[in-house]
């Protein structure tokens, strides 16, 4: 069996929620999933944001706020603006996997989004999350403007819609695609049996 992988983008708030589960929904099976950093915009048609009114983004973010307290997580902040532009930030998060930093450095990124509500357009925000989990800014910079870096989270997008992910967060576990937060414990059961 192939090892599940866990596709997400920090544009997207469901994917920070599913992020800051999906260890503990796992538990403490054999093959916990690999984080792979995918571009959203690359993946679903409008991305995060395409709102059709302000009342549709209204009751997203309810629903958002409202799992999150469901899950015991801090409140929600939402970043200023919302969406940001992740670009940088996912080319952080593709170098950081390299380094094998990728979950510890997500999860800091994903948190300085939407529980401490900054922008990750800024790389300051994103430097943020790299010092929590003891990468060098310096190299973090450098790393994320690689060529190498930005052809590698260019090959996880498309390999990502080449097995089926249309949206993230998702989770691909032997084939079989579960798209969104609600769907982790489905996806683990699935592992399991």
């Amino acid at each position: 069996m192939a090892q599940p992988r866990f596709y997400y983008d920090f544009a997207s708030p469901d994917a920070y929620l599913a992020a800051e589960r999906v260890m503990h929904v796992w538990g403490g099976r054999d093959l916990i999933p690999e984080w792979v950093p995918v571009r959203l915009g690359d993946l679903a048609a409008g991305g995060v944001g395409a709102f059709r009114c302000a009342e549709e983004e209204l009751i997203y973010r309810e629903d958002i706020e409202a799992r999150a307290r469901r899950y015991e997580l801090q409140a929600v902040r939402w970043p200023d603006p919302f969406p940001a532009d992740t670009s940088w930030a996912m080319l952080a998060a593709t170098y950081a996997k390299q380094i094998g930093r990728g979950v510890a450095f997500s999860l800091a990124a994903f948190r300085q989004a939407f529980a401490g509500g900054r922008d990750l357009s800024e790389r300051d925000s994103v430097l943020i999350a790299a010092a929590a989990c003891e990468m060098h800014p310096t190299a973090l910079i450098k790393g994320a403007e690689l060529g190498s870096i930005a052809t590698r989270l260019q090959e996880a997008t498309a390999g990502a819609v080449t097995a089926g992910v249309l949206d993230v967060p998702a989770v691909l576990i032997d084939g079989r695609v579960f798209h969104g937060d609600r769907e982790l414990e489905r996806a683990a059961a699935a592992r399991a049996a």
